[in-house]
């Protein structure tokens, strides 16, 4: 999968395969015209990856290559024991969860899922949760408070599911009820948003002690899309409202709602899925490190003072 705005990457990249291939099929030695336009290549990236819009940002939080929750999971631990259901209506497959093992220590990660192709998008729903998926997610958050075990997000959603069966089993509650229930956890909590954080579905799995952001993800309470059609009565104006809601990572970082932005490898996460790995089990071992030092009372106390703190305007 290719983005519009990489096409000249892309464009470089299958030249300079084609001369390595030509070189070796003719056997002629082509590496200083290699060599110079691995360089033009790499000068390209940058120019392109360091003054991307928002727009860009927000189509690269949904690259179709770019890992999501279980990729992450997977990498940063051996040992994940995935937990399922409810206990009230059935198990959500766009919300996943269990315990794994990082640096030693055994954590609770919960996060949304969406699927590689058409049948695993289907199932998981397109990463949309259910109110048992929120159900779920609280249920596995007590169970990690009962065991005293840290509790980890990571947040991927273009929303909760908006369909009439989520409302009638009571989407909004269920929501609501994990928003008023985490700020009251006594273990750490550090919740990342590692793709799209949209509106309601995403903040119901994302109050806690550190909220971080991956480069290339958006936060905000309406995607491009859907503010363009309100505003505009066409989706045509997404360039347009995606500026409008500062929603990228610099711009929560700006505005105070969350506490730092994970760097991605030059061209998004999906181009080193491992590194991209290694950062944010880097930021999750020094957050802990950070959290642990606090008692429950206190980290509840500040948890508390943060998420009020959002949204105060001093002239």
């Amino acid at each position: 999968m290719v983005l519009e705005f990489e096409k000249p990457i892309a464009d470089l990249e299958h030249k300079i395969q084609e001369m390595i291939q030509l070189a070796k099929g003719k056997n002629i030695d082509l590496s200083a015209d290699i060599q110079s336009l691995e360089e033009k290549l790499q000068v390209l990236k940058k120019e392109t990856f360091y003054n991307l819009t928002r727009w860009q940002r927000v189509q690269l939080s949904r690259h179709g290559d770019r890992p999501y929750a279980l990729d992450y999971i997977y990498e940063m631990t051996n040992d994940f024991i995935e937990l399922f259901g409810d206990r009230t209506v059935k198990d959500d497959k766009a919300m996943i969860g269990g315990l794994g093992d990082i640096n030693g220590r055994t954590v609770m990660f919960i996060g949304q899922q969406k699927g590689r192709n058409t049948k695993q998008r289907q199932e998981r729903n397109f990463g949309m949760a259910n109110p048992e998926g929120y159900r779920k997610a609280l249920r596995l958050m007590k169970l990690a408070e009962k065991f005293n075990k840290p509790i980890i997000t990571l947040i991927d959603t273009p929303g909760a599911f908006p369909g009439i069966e989520a409302e009638e089993r009571g989407q909004g509650e269920a929501i609501a009820k994990n928003l008023r229930e985490m700020f009251k956890l006594k273990v750490p909590v550090i919740c990342i948003i590692i793709g799209e954080g949209a509106s309601g579905g995403a903040l119901g799995i994302a109050i806690g002690d550190k909220v971080y952001m991956l480069e290339n993800t958006w936060y905000s309470v309406i995607s491009p899309e859907s503010c363009s059609s309100i505003l505009w009565r066409s989706w045509d104006y997404k360039e347009q409202a995606a500026e409008a809601l500062k929603l990228t990572g610099p711009d929560m970082q700006e505005n105070g709602l969350i506490d730092a932005i994970i760097e991605e490898p030059l061209g998004g996460a999906h181009r080193n899925m491992q590194d991209m790995a290694v950062r944010i089990k880097n930021q999750i071992i020094a957050a802990l490190s950070e959290l642990d030092k606090m008692k429950p009372e206190k980290r509840i106390e500040k948890r508390i003072d943060k998420f009020c703190a959002m949204g105060i305007v001093n002239e």
